[in-house]
């Protein structure tokens, strides 16, 4: 469990908000409930979709609405659980697609009854004609679209699909927008894996890989001091899912 566990403590440090950034570090042992959240910050939990069956499957989901299987709901409900002890939640984020809204609402309902706010831009990449495909058969049927789709470039098109650099404008600019609106607040932000991968890149713009991989129902926390001055607390945690069975993982 440790190897997947991947926690990333940022080192990064940004003069102009660096006396509260300090205050809230010093402070944190883990428990998110000791931690000031200082004014000028917003406290985002990035939460990852509980499994469903096409993960589970290697099937492309895209845009495709596919709900959680049995796994999924206990990793919602085990992220709920989590979330329910780390302070108040002013509000939840969802992706407008299934597999989210499912577990947002668990979330929702352990922790108090919080509104879900779908929003669209949280989406995963669009795909293409892939979407629906499991991962062998799309590498077949439409091997230039599948190259495409699963290049490290963020600027590679996917035909009638979206770049990777398309959902960073997007998804970035939502979390920019949550981020001005709750400023001294903590929220929830439920979305999907290519998301991640572009919060990771806002968050450190330097790197040039994608980030460590995030598993379903793992949670990473992202400060955000104004618009763009985005930290990264912490990454891919699933502490919370160790009283679930191993055969998940």
């Amino acid at each position: 469990m440790e190897d997947e566990m991947q926690i990333i403590k940022s080192a990064e440090q940004a003069s102009s908000c660096s006396e509260s950034r300090n205050a809230i570090e010093s402070n944190g042992d883990g428990d998110a409930q000791s931690v000031l959240i200082s004014a000028d910050c917003t406290e985002i939990f990035v939460v990852r979709h509980g499994r469903t069956d096409w993960n589970v499957e290697r099937r492309i989901q895209g845009h495709l609405d596919v709900g959680l299987n049995e796994d999924g709901r206990q990793q919602a409900r085990a992220v709920a659980d989590r979330l329910s002890k780390e302070g108040k939640i002013s509000a939840i984020y969802s992706s407008d697609l299934e597999r989210a809204i499912e577990t947002s609402k668990l979330i929702a309902t352990v922790c108090g009854g919080v509104e879900v706010i779908k929003d669209p831009d949280l989406r995963e990449q669009n795909p293409g004609k892939v979407q629906g495909l499991v991962e062998s058969e799309a590498t077949h049927v439409y091997p230039q679209i599948h190259e495409a789709y699963r290049s490290g470039r963020w600027d590679q098109e996917v035909p009638g699909g979206e770049s990777k650099e398309q959902v960073y404008q997007r998804c970035t600019a939502c979390l920019r927008s949550i981020g001005l609106k709750h400023k001294g607040e903590r929220v929830v932000v439920v979305t999907h894996g290519t998301v991640f991968r572009c919060l990771y890149r806002m968050a450190r713009p330097n790197e040039t890989q994608f980030g460590p991989k995030v598993n379903n129902g793992s949670i990473s926390i992202l400060h955000l001091f104004g618009g763009d001055d985005w930290v990264i607390k912490s990454w891919g945690d699933l502490s919370h899912l160790n009283q679930i069975d191993d055969k998940l993982y």
